[in-house]
């Protein structure tokens, strides 16, 4: 039995063909499993995609968090997928998933095969798993997923933990970029970092910490300096480390921790980037880098804070230059092309969807907006979850914003927030113009039809923007 299981685990990486006289035929790993152990379909556990999407989304209700040893653990029984691999381990509130977007696209732009992983996901759960900024099909992670449901229920039966739902994912992950054969792999924090599972990855070649606000506070502390200490947790003895300077309570912690572990530190703070041009494509700035020089940038989104963003990530492809060997010519172009959802995307023409979702999230939404709306009549659609201090969230939006229209609906699950009651919040903060739908696809058709020839913006949570990007999608192209 524990040869089969051996077998089972690792025949992921070969492709399996089985020829004769008329041709080859390539096998499913379900086919694979069914040959090797000699069971027929219904006396064994395969699942469809459709089944192991359903099977990680239910983990939530029967299991708890596990610490970092047990992730560990895990790695080391698929074969420590980890090892010897090229890892840029990112955290921090808000901004890493663009930092890691920046940084695959430089990657890939110099030739590099790049795998990312990321949350959550807007539409599909595949956006978690990328291989070049392009998310894995169906059947590779439905392969992924097989291998470490084969694990876990090894695990169960020992008496041991099942993986948590993100731990499950992160452990798919590495699995997948294994297969991939990867020459860089770009690791994006879920909560906090200290005790993440990403964590469990012990040789990183960087530690990036983007920038830092409150935001879950009732698990990663209520100030700023413990918040900084848990993602600073994922700093590693002697690995340089790279971050957002620009909250000074955040950096003193940062820097504490990298001087304790023996680590050189790059800080990188606003005053270094200056704008040259602001359009509606993009925005053109010269980012004074630590190690590049001056050096003129061309980000593709529109939000000022993406500046921040490419210029950590530059830095930190400065930072690894001898391991990579990428002319600076190359990393402005993987800049220039970076493509990321759901950060002020624009997903249909003046319709942009923002995943601004925190204190910190939502002042730089605020200050993005502030730029057009002189120009432009404004449309506002707006969710988020129960458990966000959206009293605050509102009042800055209302404070800085002026709207010819608010649209509010609700996000599906059990964290939803009434629509009427956010409503009632926009109206008491100053809005005149305010509507409740709680239907997300009749609150966009709402929205849309409102702006008439201004803007939409969609914002509040990153949730709210895949199910928008979604409606669209479905609406457009179905």
């Amino acid at each position: 039995m524990a040869n089969r299981h051996n077998l089972l685990a690792y025949c992921h990486h070969f492709i399996i063909m089985v020829s004769d006289r008329t041709g080859s035929t390539k096998l499913h790993y379900n086919e694979v499993v069914l040959c090797i152990t000699g069971k027929r379909r219904e006396e064994i556990n395969l699942f469809t995609y459709e089944e192991a999407v359903a099977y990680i989304e239910n983990i939530p209700k029967f299991t708890t968090k596990n610490k970092l040893e047990h992730t560990r653990k895990c790695l080391d029984l698929l074969g420590s997928p980890d090892k010897d691999k090229k890892i840029i381990h990112v955290a921090g509130t808000n901004g890493k998933g663009s930092v890691c977007a920046f940084l695959s696209s430089m990657l890939e732009q110099g030739g590099f095969r790049c795998g990312l992983f990321t949350s959550p996901h807007l539409v599909k759960i595949n956006e978690r798993f990328q291989i070049n900024e392009v998310m894995i099909s169906d059947e590779r992670f439905t392969e992924a997923f097989l291998e470490v449901k084969n694990l876990a229920d090894r695990l169960v039966e020992e008496g041991d933990y099942h993986p948590t739902y993100f731990e499950f994912l992160f452990l798919m992950g590495m699995i997948v970029f294994r297969q991939e054969n990867v020459d860089y792999i770009i690791l994006e924090t879920g909560l906090g970092g200290r005790l993440d599972a990403t964590n469990s990855v012990t040789k990183p070649l960087a530690c990036v910490i983007t920038s830092i606000s409150l935001d879950h506070v009732e698990y990663l502390g209520d100030t700023i300096e413990k918040i900084a200490g848990e993602k600073a947790g994922i700093i590693k003895k002697g690995v340089p480390v790279i971050f957002d300077g620009n909250r000074e309570e955040a950096a003193a912690v940062i820097k504490a921790r990298a001087e304790e572990l023996g680590c050189p530190w790059y800080e990188v703070k606003e005053e270094q980037q200056n704008m040259l041009d602001y359009t509606p494509e993009g925005i053109r700035f010269l980012s004074a880098s630590g190690i590049y020089g001056d050096t003129e940038l061309f980000v593709p989104f529109i939000a000022r804070y993406q500046m921040m963003n490419a210029a950590l990530a530059l830095e930190t492809m400065g930072v690894l230059r001898m391991v990579h060997g990428l002319q600076k010519a190359a990393l402005k172009a993987g800049i220039r092309s970076t493509r990321w959802q759901g950060r002020m995307e624009t997903i249909l023409p003046g319709v942009i969807v923002d995943g601004a979702h925190n204190e910190d999230g939502i002042a730089r939404f605020v200050e993005t907006v502030s730029y057009f709306q002189k120009d432009y009549p404004i449309t506002l659609l707006f969710s988020t979850v129960a458990d966000k201090e959206f009293p605050d969230m509102i009042k800055r939006i209302c404070e800085g914003l002026d709207f010819a229209n608010v649209i509010v609906t609700e996000i599906w699950g059990s964290r939803k927030q009434s629509s009427r009651e956010l409503a009632e919040l926009f109206r008491l903060n100053g809005c005149e113009t305010v509507f409740a739908e709680p239907d997300a696809g009749k609150a966009f058709d709402l929205a849309y039809k409102k702006k008439k020839d201004g803007l939409l913006f969609v914002a509040g949570s990153l949730y709210l923007a895949g199910e928008i990007k979604d409606y669209v999608r479905r609406n457009v192209h179905d």
